[in-house]
């Protein structure tokens, strides 16, 4: 049988203005201006810059639409003109100012040029006496080298991938002996398989003095165990005296584990943060700014008013004038909601993090990490009254420059845990007192995880030794063994 029902529901639904605000919060800076350029493009009744005055239109609207005898059709499509043309009659050079701050000028990004480290290689084989097919296998080689300088792949697969892409038949005999000439480039240690190999063809170039002879003989024969420092293995193993064996720790040191990574112009994208807020201090009170590159000037094509203009005074409409003026309306309802939208954008912009910088007004002043206070997003959240959501599009893609360098937003939050005096406190304080810490500690006797957590729940943070493992390894610091100085 058939039934007739009746269902009450209550649902919640985004506009396309609120969406697409909140795409624009999220943008970062250069984002952001790459999405203005684009709407530029794709809309031409939005232009950039300074509105125009346009003076003999001021009255365009007091006109009495109504004279005109328009059908039910073209009384649909009406627009009031009004709303797209602005009468405010003060001259433009009246609302500028003199006093702009340095963030307004600044609208240059900065991009690098040079060579790429693989064509750095290859203009030095030009130097290097080779045949005709050692001259592609070498090329063939600087193109496997990674951004570190290293070739992380067997002889055999090179060959076989010099066969069947390049059409060269060769073995790995000739491969090999053609590694070594590129192993011969600079910088020292490129085209290494291992980090023992990069370190090793360091040494060969160094002058072979004695501590350099040890270096070698210990990266030979016991690089397992110079890796995990195990030092006493190292002493009988050679026969030498822990100065001896400090000296030549000390050249290995010197050595540069990354090649690659020393040359400027490697083939790794250069990445140059632009920060979105300058937070400074003057008079001993905190000043924000948000960058002038997120408070752009847009405003209605003037072509478009004329347009409006046109139909307005227009005694007959043609489908065509409609349908223009449907576009028109279009474009100009989608301009002004991408003009307000960016205006939102700065308010929500400021408004978050004009919060933060409050709530950590301490730090700001300070710099010191330790007074730092434990802060999450819902804290910002209920200040501003605003959703969480909005809150961590700000803070996940945002950087603001500090007196103590450029900090992406959201290294501000962290989570908070009880001190022995039962007070909350950060957990981003207690990493920086784990990691003062071990740089205090004894390098000859490190301590251990175990050790770390008595040293902190003495000075007041009662934390598990697992903690102390978890933060130590977010701060990127080594086990106590790896720490191990001779």
């Amino acid at each position: 049988m058939l039934k007739q029902q009746l269902n009450f529901k209550l649902s919640q639904k985004l506009s396309p203005q609120q969406i697409q605000l909140m795409k624009l919060i999220q943008l970062p800076t250069q984002a952001f201006e790459q999405r203005i350029k684009q709407e530029l493009e794709e809309n031409p009744a939005l232009e950039d810059g300074k509105e125009e005055k346009i003076d003999e239109y001021e009255d365009l609207g007091n006109e009495n639409s109504a004279e005109d005898d328009y059908d039910s059709e073209t009384i649909e499509t009406e627009i009031d003109v009004d709303e797209y043309l602005s009468d405010d009659e003060i001259p433009s050079y009246r609302l500028n100012t003199n006093n702009y701050s340095p963030d307004d000028d600044d609208k240059q990004v900065p991009y690098a040029a040079g060579t790429s480290f693989t064509q750095h290689l290859k203009t030095q084989l030009s130097t290097v006496r080779l045949d005709e097919t050692e001259e592609e296998i070498a090329e063939f080689l600087v193109g496997s080298v990674d951004e570190s300088g290293y070739i992380r792949r067997s002889v055999q697969d090179i060959v076989d991938d010099l066969a069947f892409t390049q059409n060269i038949y060769t073995d790995e005999e000739t491969v090999e002996k053609v590694l070594q000439k590129v192993q011969k480039l600079d910088p020292a240690g490129v085209g290494a398989r291992s980090l023992e190999e990069c370190l090793l063809i360091q040494l060969n170039r160094r002058e072979q003095t004695k501590q350099v002879e040890l270096a070698k003989d210990i990266m030979e024969r016991s690089f397992d165990h110079f890796s995990k420092k195990h030092y006493s293995k190292l002493l009988s193993r050679h026969d030498i005296t822990e100065d001896e064996l400090r000296d030549a720790i000390e050249v290995i040191e010197h050595l540069n584990p990354k090649p690659g990574g020393a040359y400027s112009g490697n083939t790794r994208m250069v990445e140059h943060v632009i920060p979105d807020f300058t937070i400074k201090i003057e008079d001993g009170e905190l000043q924000l700014s948000l960058n002038g590159r997120n408070a752009p000037e847009m405003h209605i094509s003037r072509d478009y008013n004329n347009m409006l203009k046109g139909y307005k005074e227009s005694k007959e409409k043609t489908k065509a004038q409609k349908d223009a003026v449907m576009f028109i309306k279009q474009k100009l309802d989608a301009a002004k909601w991408f003009i307000e939208a960016i205006k939102q954008r700065q308010q929500t912009l400021m408004v978050t993090m004009s919060s933060i910088m409050n709530y950590q007004k301490e730090y700001f002043l300070t710099g010191d990490e330790r007074n730092l206070r434990p802060m999450i997003l819902k804290d910002i959240a209920d200040e501003i009254e605003m959703d969480v959501s909005t809150v961590s599009r700000v803070a996940n893609s945002k950087y603001v420059d500090t007196p103590y360098g450029t900090k992406l937003i959201k290294e501000f939050f962290s989570e908070s845990m009880k001190n022995d005096q039962g007070e909350d406190v950060s957990t981003r304080e207690i990493k920086k007192i784990l990691e003062m810490s071990i740089e205090e500690e004894d390098k000859r006797k490190p301590l251990t995880d175990e050790k770390l957590a008595k040293v902190l729940k003495g000075k007041g943070y009662p934390i598990a030794r697992r903690t102390v493992a978890k933060y130590r390894e977010q701060l990127d610091i080594p086990v106590a063994r790896l720490r191990k100085e001779i």
